[in-house]
Formats: structure tokens, C-alpha cells, sequence
């Protein structure tokens, strides 16, 4: 029960980090607009380093199976399908673009396996639990920065991505309670790590890195080379240990 308690706490911890953007609502709308183009390029970097420097390697490494790539295809495919629902059924005219619920879902599918990972960590051991939850802080903080900047740039309101931000973190919550309660089940992770993959490189590809090409000059300069950081931190990460 101890080791439950921790995960749980830990992972609700976690979750606060949803709530990173109300501190843009002391920011003008014209501060804003400045900002929210960089933290698109930031999330798009990221999450193509998350996807091929974290999520593939792990799957690749230990899956005792040999789908690995095609639940990667998997997972962009199924977003290619659920962008175009969203297109076809709520977007003719409309304010929000659809990557602004994309972002939210694959965020949410993340977190969810993110839970997983961390209570996997607690049942080893509570030292390595601490050390992991402080890991997964470190990369999520800046993440969800880049995050909350991509809803606002897809149309939604500041409160509306926070709510959305901090519902899609709020998903460690269950990893983590059915990652304690589930953690005998073989094959789970073999399936969901690449899929998560497959998501996190279409939402990047094919939707915030366009948004970076709309700019120009020293705007567009600017957002690549925070494109090209948000890679090399996800490297740093993984070099230094940290995820």
C-alpha cells in the first residue's frame, strides 16, 4: 500500500504541470503572439525527439515482438482517419483547427503511458521511483509550455487550453493506478509505447511544422532554430539519463 501511495501522489504531482499555462494570463494578447509561434516550434521538436530518440529506441529494445513499426503505422494512421473525422464533422468554418485536439489526445495517450512507466519504476523501487518522477518532471515542464502554446495557436482561448492541458496531463493519474494494478499483464507496453510513437510523429510532421513554415524572416529563423533545441533537448534528456 505504501508503494501504491507514492505512485498515486507522484502521479498527481505530475498532473499539476497541466496548469503551467495560467501563467500566460497575466501576458497581453500581443506578448502572446510572440510566444505562441516559438512554443509551437518547441512541441514540434520535442515531440519528433520523444518519438525517435525515446519511444522507438524502447520499443525497439524491448519488445519480444517483431510489429514494432507497424503499430508505429498504426498510430499515424489512426490520427491521419481522426484528423479528417474532425475535418469532415466540425470543421467547415471553423475558429479551432483540429491539431489543437490532436495535440490533446496524443498528450493524453503520452501521459497515460507515462503513468505506466512511473509505477513500473515504484514497484522496483521507491528510490528509483523518486529519481524517475523527478526525470519525467524535468522532460514534461517545457513540454507542456510547448503544448499550451499549440492550443492557443490552433484557436482555443487561454482557459479553454488550460482546461484541455490539464486534462490531458491528468491521464498519468490512470497509467500510473492501472499501470500498479495491471503491471503482470505481458505485451501492454509493446503495443501502446510505438503507437504513442506513430501519434507524436504525425501530429508533428504533419501539423505544427507547417505552422512554422507560414513564417518568414527572422520569425521563421527563429522558430527553426527552437525547432532544432526542442530536438536537442530531447537528446540531452536521453544522453544525461534522464528519460
Amino acid at each position: 500500500m505504501d508503494t501504491f501511495l507514492w505512485i498515486l501522489g507522484c502521479a498527481v504531482l505530475d498532473a499539476l504541470l497541466g496548469f503551467v499555462g495560467v501563467f500566460s494570463l497575466w501576458l497581453s494578447n500581443q506578448d502572446m503572439k510572440k510566444i505562441v509561434h516559438v512554443l509551437t516550434a518547441f512541441a514540434a521538436g520535442s515531440l519528433l525527439g520523444g518519438a525517435f530518440l525515446h519511444l522507438l529506441p524502447e520499443a525497439l529494445e524491448n519488445s519480444a515482438t517483431d510489429n514494432v513499426l507497424l503499430f508505429v503505422l498504426a498510430g499515424f494512421i489512426l490520427f491521419i482517419l481522426l484528423e479528417a473525422y474532425i475535418h469532415w464533422h466540425h470543421c467547415k468554418e471553423c475558429d479551432v483547427h483540429p491539431f489543437s485536439y490532436m495535440m490533446v489526445v496524443g498528450d493524453g495517450l503520452h501521459n497515460f503511458l507515462g503513468g505506466f512507466v512511473l509505477a513500473a519504476s515504484f514497484l522496483v523501487s521507491i528510490p528509483l521511483g523518486i529519481a524517475t518522477i523527478i526525470a519525467i518532471i524535468a522532460h514534461e515542464l517545457p513540454q507542456q509550455l510547448g503544448i499550451f502554446g499549440v492550443l492557443v495557436k490552433g484557436g482555443l482561448s487561454r482557459n479553454k487550453a488550460i482546461l484541455f492541458s490539464a486534462a490531458a496531463q491528468s491521464t498519468i493519474i490512470f497509467g500510473a493506478v492501472a499501470g500498479y494494478f495491471l503491471s503482470g499483464v505481458d505485451g501492454l507496453s509493446a503495443f501502446l509505447v510505438p503507437f504513442a510513437a506513430g501519434n507524436f510523429i504525425y501530429i508533428a510532421a504533419s501539423d505544427l511544422i507547417p505552422e512554422i513554415h507560414k513564417s518568414e524572416g527572422v520569425e521563421k529563423l527563429t522558430a527553426l532554430a527552437v525547432f532544432f533545441f526542442g530536438i536537442a533537448f530531447m537528446w540531452l534528456i536521453k544522453a544525461y539519463g534522464l528519460g
